[in-house]
């Protein structure tokens, strides 16, 4: 998804409402400064996947699915008894191959322009925007990235990220809440993007 285009808002609101919820964040993989490339303005290359360590998110993902963590969220109830859901939120989820596999449900916010610019404005980043930064690299980089999933062959669903959070929230709950009654007993993963469980069944979102 978009940067500031209100996916961790929208994961975390998730997370309180579906049993049995865990979140892995894309953020959290992002490698020390020392090791992020300059281009030749002298802007830090953070929006893009090799300022991130991707092998370590994979390892953290595989060791999720393999042993899945009873996280925040409402105890199980009812049909969803015993399920466990992983929602994988981030800005550049669709663009790495070794994910493509996983998903059960697919989710990209949007914003415009000027609306994105706006919110990355009030946010505070260490290390700090530098002047410029948003123009030449920031919005290029989302671009680019963007362009690059056309060759997404699975469903994505394209969220209005300026609509009201409570908007958004019901929207991708009443989706999730049909997957999981339409894949009831079955193994399937979901994942939430922007910048989309146990027993017999695993639900895996990209936000």
């Amino acid at each position: 998804s978009v940067t500031n285009g209100g996916k961790t808002t929208l994961a975390k609101n998730l997370q309180k409402h579906l049993p049995n919820c865990s979140i892995i964040s894309q953020d959290d993989f992002f490698k020390p400064e020392s090791e992020i490339e300059r281009d030749k303005n002298g802007f830090l290359q953070y929006d893009v996947l090799e300022a991130l360590n991707m092998e370590e998110m994979m390892s953290t993902i595989s060791r999720w699915m393999e042993s899945p963590e009873h996280s925040e969220g409402p105890v199980a109830w009812g049909s969803a008894e015993g399920v466990s859901i992983l929602i994988i939120e981030g800005f550049l989820l669709f663009n790495y191959k070794p994910l493509d596999t996983i998903w059960n449900r697919s989710y990209f916010l949007t914003i415009p322009y000027e609306e994105c610019k706006r919110r990355r404005s009030t946010r505070v980043y260490e290390p700090p925007d530098i002047p410029g930064y948003f123009d030449g690299h920031v919005w290029p980089m989302y671009l680019k990235h963007r362009q690059e999933m056309a060759h997404v062959t699975w469903e994505i669903v394209y969220l209005d990220g300026t609509k009201p959070e409570e908007d958004l929230f019901s929207q991708v709950y009443e989706d999730i809440m049909q997957e999981l009654a339409k894949q009831k007993g079955k193994c399937c993963p979901i994942k939430v993007d922007g910048r989309a469980g146990e027993m017999a069944y695993q639900l895996s979102a990209c936000l």
